[in-house]
């Protein structure tokens, strides 16, 4: 009923005090906008104008904020820091003539988003390196002068599909309703009597944009890298890193299920020999080969593990046991169990987790 204009709407009065049961009927209030606002066109009175209003080639906001939040995903900080606030209680932008040259070329090209995104991640400034001097840390800790690229850890959804994805488990279908993936046991009946009923299947595996999220009680493990809980909206959150995040991405089932078949493909796909097949895991979760130092710790681990599994083969079969998915049966328990521990460690890399 909202979203309806009514054919005649009600008069609006002003309110004595501001309290509700004292309308002043002498005083007839119109729908408007405020004078500070106002660019010179006409004033919106119902809905349709106002949207049409925000959109406006000279309105001076709209194309700005939304800017400012595509730079801030792309960066993990916005041109405007406060990407919430714009207003008086906001800070300033670090880079006011770019957000305005961006904010006219996003609206010149038709509010294209694609388009807005090529043009960020094709720029010389986000292609630069991560890496940072001591001297540029001391200067700008924060990269305000943009002089490096960026670097922060992935939102809780995509450290999710990430893995999905890397493992092969990942459903890319489209569109469709809400899916209800692992959660811990009796977690909806410690708050009410509603029971939560895990899917089966492939919605298991469905990205986590279609994950039935239920306000007073998101899932766990988003909370846990820093999802926003939806209580309010909320289009910036601090990042946080903390042990708890190190043991779900160590014991939760989908990161142990993923490694698992991230295993699998490191058997199947890496190579004939071991180094190989841990080059190759380590290049299809971090995105580039390894060097010697960094594969040297991957041999001992899998060396450690594959003895430890091969004296007690009901760990190994407690290990590929967990998550609805079977395992190929075709592949040696031991070998397969020391290297699922393997991509698991692989899962729990800064390199895995972090954009650079």
């Amino acid at each position: 009923m909202v979203l309806q204009e009514m054919a005649t709407p009600r008069p609006t009065y002003l309110l004595k005090r501001g309290q509700y049961d004292q309308p002043d009927k002498t005083v007839v209030l119109t729908p408007g906008i405020p004078s500070s606002f106002d660019f010179g066109g006409t004033s919106p009175t119902n809905r349709l104008e106002l949207a049409r209003w925000l959109v406006d080639p000279n309105h001076p906001l709209t194309a700005r904020v939304t800017v400012n939040r595509y730079w801030q995903h792309f960066f993990g900080t916005g041109l405007v820091k406060t990407s919430e606030n714009f207003g008086t209680q906001g800070l300033r932008p670090s880079h006011a003539r770019l957000l305005d040259w961006l904010a006219v070329e996003f609206v010149q090209t038709g509010w294209d988003v694609k388009q807005l995104h090529r043009l960020i991640v094709t720029s010389a400034t986000y292609r630069q390196s991560s890496r940072v001097t001591p001297k540029l840390l001391a200067v700008d800790p924060e990269n305000k002068l943009l002089a490096r690229g960026p670097r922060f850890r992935l939102s809780a959804q995509a450290i999710r599909d990430q893995a999905l994805a890397t493992s092969g488990l990942l459903v890319e279908q489209l569109g469709g309703v809400s899916v209800r993936p692992y959660m811990p046991p009796g977690i909806w009946r410690s708050i009410s009597n509603n029971k939560y009923k895990q899917d089966v299947g492939a919605k298991l595996y469905r990205r986590s944009l279609y994950t039935y999220w239920r306000r007073t009680l998101p899932p766990p493990t988003m909370t846990t890298f820093n999802a926003a809980d939806r209580e309010v909206c909320i289009v910036r959150k601090d990042r946080t890193t903390t042990p708890l995040q190190a043991l779900t991405m160590m014991n939760n089932v989908t990161f142990v299920e993923a490694a698992r078949f991230i295993a699998e493909r490191m058997i199947r796909e890496g190579g004939e020999s071991i180094d190989e097949r841990l080059a190759w895991g380590y290049t299809i979760t971090t995105g580039r080969r390894p060097t010697i130092d960094e594969l040297q710790p991957l041999q001992s681990a899998y060396t450690f593990f594959l003895e430890n599994y091969q004296r007690d083969s009901a760990a190994a079969k407690k290990l590929l046991s967990v998550g609805a998915a079977k395992r190929d049966i075709l592949l040696k328990l031991s070998e397969h169990a020391a290297m699922t521990m393997v991509a698991n460690t692989l899962l729990n890399l800064n390199r895995s987790l972090t954009l650079e």
